[in-house]
């Protein structure tokens, strides 16, 4: 957001929306609207088209691809999506840019009490002035400024930061007991083979990697729109992904263990845990932050001490598991 944007956050939108706005009637057929579109100065910001009734109440929106892959005789009411996300006027500049962040649009609709269509206010607003953000990583980066600025709007106290940050971190301090417990419990098997104890850091180093990285992308992706069925659908995207990943690291790691120390048993224990540690750390890192909100717990924050934790916790089991079996 442009630095004078900074110190307006609580004014009211409509002072910054686009007054003027080319709208649609929903009566009207794509062909009908198409023909009125040639002769109207639209420039170079339009993104959605808004349909509205005889009041000029907004009734849907109809983004620009629907609108020319349609039939001309079809009516604009019959395919513009009837729930279109809108702005108060009497919103703060700061609520609008929470719901561009929350939704992704390029643009909304600004609307007065009774609904009816008073301006837009578009994503350009919330980029440095002459910037385009045409391309996609420059969409990307204009939505991380809004995220930005939405947090500098908050006034947040210390005590609701503690609350909302520390049981989080609370989750690291418990998944690390239980690290230390595992390792307490295999202590006879680590004195006899040091090499485990020489690699603990780096197979956990290596699965909490592949645990958040696939966490960041989840909540990326899919992270206003939290289903079982698309994690699902993650997990299954990011499984291949995984396996390469873990065999890869498997045999790196693995092969270094060995040259090592000169112990096969060893080094394969630490490469086959290491490769099963990395598929269920992925597996992790996506389910982990929908089961987060399904608690109703905020998964940007919670997730990765979560992560963390628990692929801590898979990693150990997983080494020692092995360990066990090649070892015994």
């Amino acid at each position: 957001m442009p630095t004078k944007h900074i110190a307006n956050l609580h004014k009211p939108v409509l002072g910054y929306a686009q007054r003027r706005v080319t709208a649609l009637h929903q009566d009207q057929t794509v062909g009908d609207v198409l023909t009125y579109l040639r002769g109207q100065d639209l420039g170079e910001k339009i993104v959605y088209f808004y349909v509205v009734d005889s009041d000029n109440r907004l009734v849907g929106v109809v983004p620009v691809r629907r609108l020319l892959m349609s039939q001309l005789e079809v009516s604009v009411s019959s395919i513009m999506v009837k729930r279109a996300v809108a702005v108060l006027a009497t919103d703060t500049l700061l609520t609008a840019s929470e719901m561009l962040l929350q939704h992704r649009f390029m643009a909304l609709p600004v609307v007065d009490a009774e609904k009816r269509l008073v301006g837009v206010i578009d994503i350009t607003l919330f980029a440095d002035e002459g910037s385009s953000v045409a391309r996609q990583h420059e969409i990307d980066n204009v939505f991380q400024l809004i995220g930005v600025h939405v947090s500098m709007g908050r006034n947040v106290s210390v005590w609701s930061s503690l609350k909302d940050r520390l049981p989080w971190l609370l989750a690291n301090i418990g998944g690390g007991l239980v690290c230390a417990l595992i390792l307490t419990l295999n202590e006879s098997l680590i004195k006899v083979v040091t090499l485990l104890a020489l690699f603990v850091p780096v197979v956990l180093a290596v699965a909490e990697s592949v645990s958040m990285q696939s966490m960041t992308l989840t909540l990326q992706s899919s992270y206003h729109r939290l289903s079982w069925r698309l994690l699902v659908g993650l997990v299954r995207r990011e499984l291949p992904s995984a396996f390469g990943l873990g065999a890869c690291s498997a045999v790196i790691v693995g092969t270094i263990a060995f040259a090592w120390k000169q112990n096969f048993a060893a080094a394969a224990a630490v490469g086959a845990g290491l490769f099963a540690a990395v598929i269920v750390a992925c597996i992790l890192g996506v389910l982990i932050p929908g089961a987060v909100k399904v608690f109703r717990a905020d998964p940007k924050i919670a997730s990765g001490p979560i992560a963390l934790a628990v692929a801590d916790i898979v990693t150990l089991l997983m080494l020692f598991t092995f360990a066990g079996s090649f070892l015994a």
